[in-house]
């Protein structure tokens, strides 16, 4: 199977992804989720006319004679006739009859009589202005963040209908590997796994399982991919050719199903998805740590979106400063930060470095040939994915 374009890899990534089944969640727990169903609205924003300023309700041409406050949350307000007013906190309900606040700044009052001028309409915000009761507010395939929680709740939902949220087992291959202190010699920390929580949130997955496998005896990593219960398997390492890469061969003994057999992209071209029998899916992460976040981004993001029911996005463009080794086959993912509407390379960015990456503010994603044009980029997961 001969290796894909960066582009066809994420493109056949997400392809190969058959959305889960919804689940009801509530809204404490629903967000980074993604919608199974449209959000809709089951009450009206606002609710009832009120008022968009204080000051007066007014019904008809002034002078208008006060007859009492209304304050917000204190019941009926009650109808207005021509010629009469109440005074009005924002966001009050206004009397029925009311045709437009009078705010304190525009009123001249004296004892229980009020002047002034106002327009018809104006500083009443009527019922459903904001939100008609049954508005598609978001489609399915949305990604829910801390804005459309509150959304969710405006208009008087409890719950939200969610894909179910992608399961994740890490294994973390390598008898070099250590997973804390300082390393010995010959030996190297695990630099990927403290990488994975963070990531997996942020595409909108749950790492549920990290573990380590040692590389011999050789069948232990088909025994683990057996073994983990999760919709996704990363196997971390064991990619390439190498003695001691065993994934291809724990995948044939399993019957699994090549979808992605390298990229052609730098760092990170050893990388890989399969399709076991049972229908789990297995990405083969790079063992160096930012040839692995490649693969974080090139493979298991667009999985699991498709997993989630979202579309794969377009990527955004920008102008990308600096000269740049070209390739004649390759894409490079280049950690890059913004200087105003231009990526700067960090540097720093060997397979083996995420110096480069954690400075960086996006990956700008260069084709082959790249001749100055405007590049597509991704933006990296921000602190607490």
């Amino acid at each position: 199977m001969s290796q894909l374009s960066w582009s066809q890899a994420r493109a056949a990534a997400h392809a190969a992804a058959t959305p889960l089944p919804p689940d009801t969640v509530p809204l404490a727990e629903a967000l980074g989720g993604t919608l199974a169903t449209s959000m809709r609205a089951a009450v009206p924003v606002p609710g009832f006319d009120l008022a968009a300023m204080d000051g007066y309700a007014v019904s008809g041409s002034g002078p208008w004679q006060v007859s009492r406050v209304v304050l917000a949350g204190h019941g009926d307000p009650g109808d207005l006739g021509a010629g009469e007013a109440v005074e009005v906190a924002t966001g009050a309900p206004v009397p029925r009859g009311t045709g437009a606040v009078l705010p304190y700044e525009d009123a001249c009052r004296s004892d229980d009589q009020v002047r002034g001028a106002v327009q018809d309409g104006r500083h009443v915000r009527r019922t459903g202005d904001d939100v008609p009761i049954g508005a598609e507010l978001l489609a399915a395939g949305s990604m829910v963040g801390p804005a459309a929680l509150g959304l969710a709740a405006s208009v008087g939902l409890d719950v939200l209908a969610l894909r179910q949220r992608p399961r994740v087992v890490a294994l973390l291959t390598g008898d070099e590997i250590v997973h804390s202190g300082r390393p010995g010699s010959g030996r190297v920390r695990d630099a990927i796994g403290p990488q994975l929580p963070g990531l997996l949130g942020w595409f909108g997955a749950e790492l549920t399982l990290r573990l380590p496998v040692p590389d011999q005896p050789a069948g232990e990593l088909a025994a683990a991919l057996a073994a983990a219960q999760g919709e996704v398997v990363l196997s971390c390492g064991a990619t390439a050719s190498g003695p001691a890469d065993h994934l291809h061969t724990a995948l044939a003994e399993l019957g699994g199903r090549l979808v992605v057999d390298g990229v052609a992209c730098r760092p990170g071209h050893p990388q890989s998805l399969a399709v076991l029998p049972d229908g789990r899916y297995v990405v083969g992460v790079p063992g160096n740590p930012y040839a692995a976040l490649v693969a974080m981004y090139t493979l298991v993001q667009p999985l699991i979106g498709g997993l989630s029911g979202r579309p794969l996005r377009h990527l955004p463009r920008a102008r990308l400063a600096g000269d740049l080794p070209q390739s004649a086959v390759d894409t490079r993912l280049v950690p890059t930060r913004w200087a105003g509407d231009t990526l700067v390379p960090t540097g720093r960015d060997r397979p083996g470095s995420l110096w480069g990456a954690a400075q960086a503010d996006v990956l700008a994603v260069v084709p082959p040939d790249w001749a100055g044009h405007p590049v597509e980029f991704i933006r990296l997961a921000g602190p607490g994915g």
